[in-house]
Order: structure tokens, then C-alpha cells, then sequence
């Protein structure tokens, strides 16, 4: 009985692993929902309308960009996290899904357990800027300026939990606790506030900047990416001006629910790297300030978890919390 039972086993085993091949061989066959978890017209709408068009062009089957936002891109994660694992709705989720599991005090689903990571697809890197009247002119001038106390630095920022927030905690860290942190409904109203010197600083894309530093009305001090930007090719990259903790890209990445097919993943991978490689690919996103990205779904998985560590660590020291 015991070598029957485990046959049964076996033969169950091979038929599923059958139907998994089978179902990845034809994948796929019918429309995919793309989940956008933030509203229509920013950044992330664009990039993942861009890919979503692509998308359908590679697979030959419709692919419907369908905006969820909420909670920080908390509302769209999760109706994945909660949908079937057979490859016909996936997410494209920012950095905000490894602040999540630190800000928020309770979230219906768990970002490592519940989502399979299919890889990173873009970054927008992010810069430093001060107003033209703020006397410094590098980080380092920035932070001595802070920690002097001579005219209180400020900072403004998207809201708490919003990356740039985090990004001028660890700056208020760096100066000795002396910068001050001025959170606004957004990052547009915080750049606002900065044109107008009401802020001294702000952390925004390099796309944004870039064209406010050439019209002279902001100056960049630093790229804060691991490699400087070719719209500012003179900004020094935070690791360059001696803060590498200061470094945040905002990136976008692939998900799908936990539990879908290794086989549909490695097909969705491939079809995003070739997206990924195409000029027409790379120059829709350097158009809107965003390089292409690509690497394999491990790659994914373990950066996502390094970046909740990291940020997880800013945060609690941050204080900051939602709800």
C-alpha cells in the first residue's frame, strides 16, 4: 500500500509539473491586468503604461493597464498578492514596497512571501537640489551649513514614508539632528515651496531637476544613483561627494502572485530583458528622465530584500509610521 501511495504521489507530482509546462508553453493566451498602485499621470502611470504597451506587442495579447492607487501603493500589491497564480495579473511596484513592511503598522499581505518577484524593469535616479540663494554649494558645504545652526536648514519633502522624506531623515541624521524637515501633500508642492526659497532643499527625479538647473532656477548637488546622470553629467554621485547613505533611486519592478509557475516567471523575465534592450524601449524612457532595467528574478528577489532592510532600518530611526 505504502509503494502505491507514493506512486500516486509521483504520478501527481509529474502531471502537475506537466500542466505548469503546458500552461508556460502557451502563456500567454488571453489578456493580462497590469496593476499600476498609484494614480493616473505620475511617474510610475507613465513608465508602466510604456511597458504595458510593450508588453502586448511582445505577446501578441492584450495587456490592461488598470490604476489602483492607495496606501502608498499598498492597495495595488495587495490585489495581486491576493489574485490567481497563473500569470494573467501582475504589478509593477516602486520602493515603496520595501518601506511598507516598516511604515505601516499592518499590512494584509507580506511583500516576500506573498508576491514572486519577476525582475527589476526601471529607475529614475534622484538629486539633491537646493535653491540658487542657499550658500552651499556641495553636500558637504550643505551639511556643515546645517550643522552650524547659522539660518536653519530646511528640507522639503513628499510626505512621511515618501522616500525623499527618508532621504532628508538621513541627511537631518548626518547634520547632527539640526536640519528641518518640512513634509508637504506631495513632492510637486515640495518643489514648488523650493523655487520659491521657502525650502532650502528637496530631493527630486534628475528629469525634474535637470530642467530647473539649467533654466538656473536650482542647483544640484549631488546624483544620488550609483553612477551620475547623463542629463547632469557635472553633479557628483552621493558616493562621490562622500555619502553614499544618501543614495536613492526610485526603481520599478515586476511581480507576480506567490505560487505562479516558475516556467510563466521565466517567459514574463525573458519578455521584459528583451523590452528592456530595445532602442525604441530606451528612448521612450530617457524622454521621461528613466533607464531601462533588467536582471533575473533572483536578482530581484534579493535586492527587494536588502532594500526592505535598508530602508526598514531608515524608517524606524525616522520614527515615522502610517497608518
Amino acid at each position: 500500500m505504502r509503494t502505491n501511495k507514493f506512486a500516486l504521489i509521483a504520478l501527481a507530482l509529474i502531471a502537475a509539473s506537466a500542466a505548469a509546462q503546458q500552461q508556460a508553453g502557451v502563456y500567454p493566451n488571453r489578456a493580462i491586468r497590469f496593476i499600476l498602485p498609484f494614480p493616473p499621470g505620475g511617474g510610475t502611470d507613465i513608465v508602466g503604461r510604456l511597458l504595458a504597451q510593450r508588453l502586448s506587442e511582445e505577446t501578441g495579447q492584450p495587456v490592461i493597464p488598470d490604476n489602483r492607487p492607495g496606501a502608498g501603493g499598498n492597495i495595488g500589491a495587495e490585489i495581486v498578492a491576493k489574485a490567481a497564480p497563473d500569470g494573467y495579473t501582475i504589478v509593477m511596484c516602486t520602493v515603496s514596497l520595501a518601506v511598507s513592511p516598516t511604515l505601516y503598522k499592518k499590512l494584509n499581505y507580506d511583500p516576500l512571501k506573498d508576491l514572486a518577484p519577476i525582475g527589476l524593469v526601471a529607475a529614475t535616479p534622484n538629486t539633491f537640489a537646493v535653491h540658487p540663494s542657499t550658500p552651499a554649494r556641495t553636500v558637504k558645504e550643505m551639511v556643515a551649513l546645517a550643522k552650524s545652526g547659522q539660518g536653519k536648514v530646511s528640507f522639503g519633502t513628499g510626505g512621511p514614508g515618501s522616500v525623499n522624506d527618508l532621504i532628508a531623515q538621513v541627511f537631518r541624521s548626518i547634520s547632527g539632528g539640526k536640519a528641518l524637515v518640512v513634509p508637504y501633500k506631495g513632492i510637486n508642492p515640495a518643489t514648488v515651496a523650493m523655487l520659491s526659497g521657502e525650502v532650502d532643499a528637496a530631493v527630486i527625479s534628475v528629469a525634474s531637476a535637470a530642467t530647473y538647473v539649467k533654466a538656473g532656477k536650482l542647483r544640484a548637488l549631488a546624483t544620488l544613483a550609483p553612477q551620475r546622470s547623463t542629463l547632469l553629467p557635472g553633479v557628483p554621485t552621493a558616493k562621490e561627494t562622500g555619502y553614499p547613505e544618501l543614495e536613492a533611486v526610485l526603481w520599478y519592478g515586476m511581480l507576480a502572485p506567490a505560487g505562479t509557475p516558475p516556467a510563466i516567471i521565466a517567459r514574463l523575465n525573458q519578455v521584459f530583458t528583451r523590452i528592456a534592450a530595445a532602442p525604441e524601449t530606451r528612448e521612450r524612457f530617457a524622454s521621461v528622465g528613466t533607464d531601462p532595467m533588467a536582471g533575473t528574478p533572483e536578482q530581484f528577489a534579493d535586492f527587494l530584500k536588502k532594500e526592505i532592510s535598508r530602508w526598514g532600518r531608515v524608517v524606524r530611526e525616522s520614527g515615522a509610521t502610517a497608518e
